[in-house]
């Protein structure tokens, strides 16, 4: 398969003739069962029709992803989400006017318009109105619905630009929609809507903290910065390894001069072994590590920064053949939890405590 590549402007208030054609073709392909790799404010999403279970089937495919692992359904009107989700709760509709169109993904009751193939078999739906302009208009141009998990090879960090989406998909899909880098970096926060109080299966940009402005109580799932359960997955990502680079990954968490000495120790001891090393870390303590490749997310108080730029630094690393890693633990406060929740799933929760 050829992957054909166009150039959306991100930036532009309008579309030219040239991106709205571009967009009404990448349209016409999901809606006849083909995939469209494109851009979102939080990560890059793979689209396939989503009330299509051919194309569903076609998207686990292309990923190499299991298919009892939920797909998020993209739309980009909100009357559209009665047409998939049923026995809405007064709560969802609150949380939309907070949060939609955003990052934030709410699970519902789905009804017999979305596919088994879908949602990996649950009577559940995960549902999503992105806010980035690329996206909305090329859900509208889809019909709609658009089941879109993020445009990587499953197990693999999240592609935040074109590169490395066509790093991992380029002959798998039919087109590619180049908008450029994402805002955000880390994929939508996700919301159980169908127990009592709600539940963050997935934390992401909207935190806790933002929700329970909004409900009067939010729960977290306890696997959430642990190593899952060993169930079947209820949301997008609970269940696999995620966001891994090909090198080994390690966490280390303590005060900063004791994980300091213990990463510049264990680096130095692997490349006496043949390694070549790698260490994430964040600007404050840049001038102080010794690797073959080291590489800063941005300051340790800027969630913001270490959340843009985390998945784009674990891919380079791969870019530069690093073999042997180790990341700075950070802060689980607020928008942290989301980090340290992909970090850890990177590294497949092996964390060292000094």
């Amino acid at each position: 398969m050829n992957t054909v590549t166009v150039r959306i402007r991100p930036e532009a208030e309008k579309f030219t003739a040239e991106e709205e054609a571009a967009l009404r073709r990448a349209g016409s392909i999901i809606q006849s069962g083909g995939l469209v790799a494109f851009p979102t404010e939080t990560v890059y999403g793979l689209g396939g029709d989503a009330l299509n279970r051919e194309s569903a089937r076609k998207i686990y495919a292309a990923k190499g992803r299991p298919s009892d692992n939920p797909l998020i359904v993209h739309i980009c009107r909100l009357e559209d989400l009665e047409k998939i989700a049923c026995r809405i709760p007064e709560e969802a509709f609150r949380i939309a006017e907070a949060f939609w169109p955003g990052p934030l993904t709410m699970i519902l009751h789905k009804t017999a318009l979305v596919p088994p193939e879908t949602t990996g078999g649950l009577d559940t739906v995960a549902v999503r109105f992105p806010s980035d302009r690329i996206a909305a208009r090329l859900i509208r141009c889809s019909g709609g619905f658009v089941a879109a998990p993020s445009a990587n090879r499953s197990g693999r960090p999240s592609p935040t630009c074109a590169r490395y989406v066509l790093q991992d998909m380029d002959g798998r899909i039919d087109m590619m929609i180049d908008g450029g880098q994402v805002g955000i970096g880390l994929e939508s926060t996700i919301l159980d809507l169908t127990v009592s109080p709600p539940q963050i299966l997935r934390p992401g940009y909207v935190t806790e903290e933002m929700l329970k402005k909004v409900l009067q109580e939010v729960d977290t799932d306890v696997t959430i910065l642990g190593g899952g359960d060993g169930q079947a997955p209820r949301a997008p990502g609970m269940k696999y390894r995620h966001y891994a680079p090909a090198g080994d990954l390690t966490v280390v968490e303590g005060s900063p001069g004791t994980v300091l000495a213990y990463i510049n120790g264990q680096t130095a001891a692997a490349k006496q072994a043949g390694e070549r090393t790698g260490i994430l870390c964040t600007v404050e303590n840049l001038g102080s590590y010794r690797a073959d490749v080291v590489k800063c997310v941005g300051s340790r108080w800027d969630d913001e920064s270490i959340a843009r730029h985390l998945f784009t630094v674990l891919r380079e690393f791969d870019d530069e053949g690093v073999t042997k890693i180790y990341a700075e633990a950070f802060d689980t406060a607020g928008l942290g939890q989301a980090i340290m929740n992909r970090l850890l799933k990177a590294a497949g929760h092996h964390i060292v405590k000094v």
